[in-house]
């Protein structure tokens, strides 16, 4: 149970209690939810409606429970913690692990290895995902309230290995699609959905080159189908590009993450290094 509690200031006095708990990010569906709880929401420690007035120096309180469908857990899976608070987990994604369960994949995925960590009465809400050959930080949300806050807000440093050399820095404005009849394939394509993909080249020999890469667009596969697009593919990428003596895997790697705690508001940081088998191509 995730306890948050607010000490009303002069400025909402007067505010019924739906109306500053919305302000603060409360959907209306959680809201619902904490309406049906007998605990689910307490003014000055008694139960209190959502149409309660408020006044300044009250204690407001919600509780958030943590139910959901959880997956199965499993302690064999091996993943690095890199940051964890009451209400969200940074995990650092190795490569060749999908984010959620599929037909193919089940007991085996990042889902199953948080399950480990948080517990399994609690829902796996990953606020954005990766490839599953992509390694690096993915951010999981441990309630509705901080899944809410933290859709869509991410910021994100990936880095890639590219093949040649893209330019000191640039804007890939391009939009993406599904390939014909591909489930897993994109491309550039006039009609497809607006992707915009900034980068900035760290180091190259000409040969192969490491680009920082940030995103204003989240399209499936898109610095991969961005970069194959300019005619630089990742490293490794069979799908796009080609393969490697190098890394079996397309090169890339989130490597660091930017995002405000959705209860505190503090902003947070969360860096973590490159794995091998990158770090072997730089």
């Amino acid at each position: 149970m995730r306890e948050i509690e607010f000490l009303i200031e002069e400025k909402d006095e007067g505010k019924q209690i739906r109306d500053y708990l919305k302000a603060f990010g409360v959907s209306s569906a959680l809201l619902t939810k904490l309406k049906k709880s007998e605990d689910g929401i307490r003014l000055n420690g008694e139960f209190a409606r959502t149409i309660d007035i408020l006044k300044s120096g009250d204690t407001l309180k919600i509780s958030l429970d943590k139910s959901g469908n959880a997956p199965d857990r499993n302690d064999n899976l091996k993943i690095d913690k890199v940051y964890e608070d009451e209400d969200v987990l940074v995990v650092n994604k190795p490569a060749f692990m999908p984010v959620h369960e599929s037909r193919n994949h089940r007991g085996d995925t990042l889902a199953n290895a948080v399950s480990a960590i948080i517990g399994e009465n609690c829902a796996f809400r990953a606020v954005f995902r990766l490839d599953k050959d992509t390694s690096g930080l993915v951010l999981i949300a441990k309630n509705e309230l901080a899944a809410a806050k933290l859709a869509g807000k991410i910021k994100k440093d990936y880095y890639a290995v590219c093949e040649g050399f893209p330019g000191d820095q640039g804007t890939i404005d391009a939009p993406i699609k599904r390939m014909g009849d591909s489930i897993i394939k994109r491309c550039v394509c006039d009609d497809g959905e607006r992707a915009v993909t900034h980068y900035r080249t760290i180091t190259s020999n000409g040969d192969k080159s490491l680009v920082r890469l940030s995103l204003e667009t989240g399209r499936t596969h898109q610095i991969r189908v961005h970069f194959s697009h300019i005619g630089h593919p990742l490293v490794g990428d069979t799908l796009y590009g080609n393969a490697s003596k190098l890394i079996n895997r397309q090169a890339l790697h989130c490597k660091t993450i930017y995002f405000t705690q959705p209860v505190t508001n503090k902003k947070i940081t969360v860096d973590c290094d490159f794995p091998d088998d990158f770090g072997g191509l730089i």
